[in-house]
């Protein structure tokens, strides 16, 4: 008989991963989380968390950045028992003589267990324009927070619209002077208290009804071709940096059966539930009106009591 690696294997360590991975455990379950990068997934990005319920020092002041919210979300997992192994899973499949799910890993390794939380997050969207590939990690970066310090004092471009957009611009105007914040439309998407701040920020200089269509420059990058809106000007501005943050797609394994919306989003009920039995969905990969890190850590939450109650009815908790 095939033994499984956990009770549930959580597939992702951001907000979502991280409180299914505490509740799961604090509920006495056998919890394996399989993450691909550092525990936190874009979270750990965040400069400043001032968003998250209570997470304000007594002097008013947001208490913690992203990565500290996130490692502190690791070690009280890890101190509920929670396991953490590195790994990129790629494929699930149903054993269906075992009742047990089948995790295939890009190294070729297998885990298994009878429910799975699927916590993956999203990853950044791309431009498709000229030279966004070749000028990536030479001048063309998604996170303001990892790149950012190399271009101190720098003129920087910055293009997006919505909360991810201003808050990394926010981040690097405090490293230079010379910030361009490029959105399409003629108004932000992002929360009006992000936006607003941009706006008044007399390091930010806002540009909207402009779009991206090509960056340049000899072994980094020189100078980015802008486009009006309408009318179709187009004309060319100095940069050393192009900071992209144009939205974002589901991270999915393959996985038979499982039901997605028209963006690759994974549908589920209230309880977290997908449309394979067994296997749970939680955080930004899923179908949900509203991305943020407290919604994300709800959803961990609920996934977790969901695979506990589904574990129990089953009667195949190890």
């Amino acid at each position: 008989m095939i033994e499984p690696d956990a009770d549930v294997i959580i597939v992702g360590a951001g907000p979502a991963g991280l409180s299914a991975a505490q509740y799961g455990a604090r509920a006495n379950l056998d919890v394996l989380v399989l993450e691909q990068l550092v525990p936190g997934g874009q979270a750990a990005a965040i400069d400043v968390l001032e968003n998250y319920p209570g997470n304000f020092s007594a002097a008013g002041a947001p208490a913690r950045t992203g990565q500290e919210f996130a490692l502190d979300m690791h070690k009280q997992a890890e101190a509920f028992g929670a396991r953490f192994e590195s790994g990129v899973v790629t494929e699930i499949s149903l054993n269906a003589a075992g009742g047990l799910f089948t995790l295939t890993l890009s190294n070729g390794q297998i885990r298994r267990s009878p429910a799975v939380i699927i916590a993956t997050g999203t990853k950044h969207r791309k431009l498709g324009i000229n030279g966004e590939e070749r000028f990536n990690g030479k001048g063309v970066s998604y996170c303001a927070t990892c790149d950012g310090p190399f271009f101190k004092n720098r003129r920087i471009l910055v293009v997006g619209g919505g909360d991810s957009a201003c808050d990394e611009a926010q981040y690097l105007s405090r490293l230079s002077s010379q910030i361009i914040l490029v959105h399409r439309r003629d108004r932000f998407r992002a929360q009006k208290a992000l936006a607003e701040r941009v706006l008044k920020n007399p390091h930010i200089e806002v540009r909207f009804n402009t779009r991206l269509l090509e960056i340049k420059g000899g072994t980094t990058v020189d100078s980015v071709i802008l486009e009006k809106i309408p009318g179709g000007e187009r004309y060319e501005e100095e940069t050393r940096a192009v900071f992209i943050f144009a939205g974002a797609e589901p991270q999915v394994p393959a996985t038979d059966g499982l039901n997605t919306d028209s963006g690759g989003y994974i549908c589920t009920d209230q309880n977290m539930a997908s449309s394979v039995p067994g296997i749970f969905a939680a955080g930004d990969v899923r179908t949900t009106p509203f991305r943020q890190v407290v919604t994300a850590v709800g959803d961990g939450a609920i996934a977790a009591h969901s695979a506990v109650e589904y574990l129990d009815s089953c009667g195949v908790k190890s």
